[in-house]
């Protein structure tokens, strides 16, 4: 086993190189909504990993980008490690444009460096300094990249899962927390609701009684969900979008709400969820459907992702770094494999700011020993 202050020492040698390849990935624009420019990525990374060895399996999507998953044999033959990323930004074509790959003051901006081809950086040079040092990997690996994760992992969950599944731990390369680099030992779960109204219209003079306004029963529901915020148990509900009506001299027959819910554990999961599906309108004349749900579980702080944090924290410790560990309000793919009861570390890419902001940059100098603490962990964990 290699020791930490040395791995770091060949990292730093390898900022550059490491810079070189994150530019080359944030000059490649990767949308959610795009599949060519998705696709473009996911090859330009695969060949990257193909030339350390690695075994390239596609998983075709339509209309989704390609998924990209990686196998790299290793000296041991016990569970292998996954590392788990996305390759999809938040910012359309043509962002470049105006959001130019630039370094100043020592940070690099550009749309997506931070969130998070950072972390797939940090993936392919921890992969090629283990081998170097070694002469092969300590232990099997597998990557994983999908090209959704931005959009709801709707068409990558089910893989993602599966290979979670087969492995000993997932390590997330995900951004991390604030100006120290945190990682992220928790993680709020992510629901989205829907909430349908049908009223019966009738002239706003004419006819006013005759008329069942699907705003105001909307209004009174907004009310309602609205008081299920419990800021002290991590749970907050958010009416980000209402609409309804037609005019303003028509009683509205229709109107919706699209409702962000998020929950600290698995527990006021199911708890919210049988409160929204548990819903009756007001006006029993109006008709209310609830439709969505819970699409991201929580991350819980688990004894597993203690454990892995320990891990963590005592190799920054060995490079004289401090690591500390935060619980936020985002999640990521993360969530689905914490759920499942496999290990899992978050928030383990680099250390920056302006996650999908125009001011969105990594801190070069801090990229090096986010990457040696990813080998250190690769060679660390235990089958």
């Amino acid at each position: 086993m290699l020791d930490a202050r040395e791995l770091l020492s060949a990292a730093e040698s390898r900022e550059q190189e490491i810079v070189a390849t994150l530019r080359s990935m944030a000059e490649i624009e990767s949308p959610s909504d795009d599949k060519g420019a998705l696709d473009r990525m996911s090859q330009f990374v695969a060949g990257r990993f193909a030339n350390l060895g690695g075994r390239i399996t596609m998983h075709p999507q339509s209309p989704a980008g390609d998924h990209l998953q990686v196998t790299f044999g290793g000296r041991t033959h016990g569970k292998p490690i996954l590392l788990l990323g996305h390759l999809d930004t938040v910012w359309p074509l043509g962002t470049l444009e105006a959001m130019p790959v630039r370094e100043s003051g020592g940070k690099l901006y550009g749309p997506g460096v931070f969130d998070m081809k950072a972390g797939v950086a940090m993936m392919l040079h921890a992969l090629g300094m283990l081998q170097k040092m070694h002469g092969w990997l300590p232990r099997p690996v597998t990557v994983l990249l999908v090209s959704d994760e931005e959009v709801g992992s709707a068409s990558s969950r089910a893989i993602t899962e599966k290979l979670a599944k087969e492995h000993a731990a997932v390590l997330v390369l995900e951004p991390s927390f604030g100006p120290k680099g945190a990682l992220k030992t928790a993680r709020k779960g992510v629901g989205e609701y829907s909430l349908r109204v049908q009223g019966v219209s009738s002239h706003a003079g004419l006819d006013f009684e005759k008329g069942q306004s699907a705003v105001l029963e909307l209004a009174k529901q907004v009310v309602k969900v609205s008081g299920f915020t419990d800021r002290k148990r991590g749970i907050t509900v958010n009416p980000g979008v209402v609409a309804g009506g037609s005019r303003s001299n028509v009683i509205a027959a229709e109107a919706k709400s699209q409702i962000d819910l998020r929950v600290s554990t698995i527990k006021d999961a199911k708890t919210m969820d049988k409160k929204f599906r548990s819903l009756k309108a007001f006006n029993k004349k109006c008709k209310l459907s609830v439709s969505g749900g819970i699409n991201r579980p929580p991350l819980e702080r688990s004894e597993k992702v203690k454990a892995l944090f320990a891990i963590a924290r005592e190799i920054a410790k060995e490079m004289a770094y401090k690591l500390d560990e935060a619980s936020v309000g985002g999640g990521s793919d993360g969530n689905f494999t914490a759920a499942l009861g496999v290990s899992t570390l978050d928030g383990l890419g680099a250390i920056g700011d302006g996650a999908h902001a125009t001011h969105e940059h990594v801190v070069v100098g801090a990229l090096p020993w986010r990457t040696a603490l990813l080998a250190s962990l690769i060679e660390r964990i235990e089958s």
